[in-house]
């Protein structure tokens, strides 16, 4: 990747404090407020279908950046509670405006593609070998659901294919992953 990361976005929507709060965001998140970005990122999701779809990309980098830096997840925090507390109002949301349901729907799929994606995949790092030790069955069933979820192309995107490729071969593999998947998929994500 040779241009910043911040040129990938389409940030150029807002006013230019708005513009720097989430150049910051997405380099430093420790130096911003992390509840003002995710409620500009979501008002604006709310109003622009095409933003929405790009803004569980920027949710999941600035995660990525937070977790890098402090080890942190207080903006998945912050994009996870305002996406619930507007779910809750969906009935209300739908009534008043069309474009807007469609806008929150649009945002909750693409920051579940990006964000929940990769909480699943840590916490089956985690826990996944004592479950499968609990439940055989039921995790049987989750894989066949996960293979199912990266065999449709057109659904995830190629970041969450990847993932969901990687915990299919890191269960398959017994639960550990060799030196050269682990340096395959993780060299991936990194670039």
């Amino acid at each position: 990747m040779d241009k910043p990361a911040t040129e990938d976005y389409k940030i150029e929507l807002f006013d230019a404090d708005v513009q720097q709060l989430l150049k910051m965001a997405l380099k430093e998140p420790a130096s911003v407020d992390l509840e003002k970005v995710a409620s500009v990122i979501f008002e604006q999701s709310m109003k622009d279908l095409v933003f929405s779809k790009e803004a569980g990309r920027i949710c999941y980098t600035i995660v990525q950046a937070e977790h890098k830096q402090s080890g942190q997840s207080n903006f998945r925090r912050c994009v996870l509670n305002r996406l619930q507390q507007e779910f809750r109002l969906k009935e209300q949301v739908r009534e008043s405006s069309v474009n807007a349901w469609v806008c929150l729907v649009t945002f909750i799929c693409n920051v579940f593609d990006y964000l929940k994606v990769d909480c699943l995949v840590l916490q089956l790092h985690r826990i996944g070998e004592q479950l499968n030790k609990t439940s055989t069955q039921r995790m049987d069933d989750l894989f066949c659901l996960l293979r199912d979820g990266f065999l449709l192309q057109d659904r995830p995107s190629s970041l969450s294919r990847l993932l969901l490729l990687e915990v299919i071969e890191f269960r398959a593999g017994g639960w550990k992953m060799s030196d050269n998947a682990q340096k395959y998929y993780y060299s991936e994500v990194a670039d």
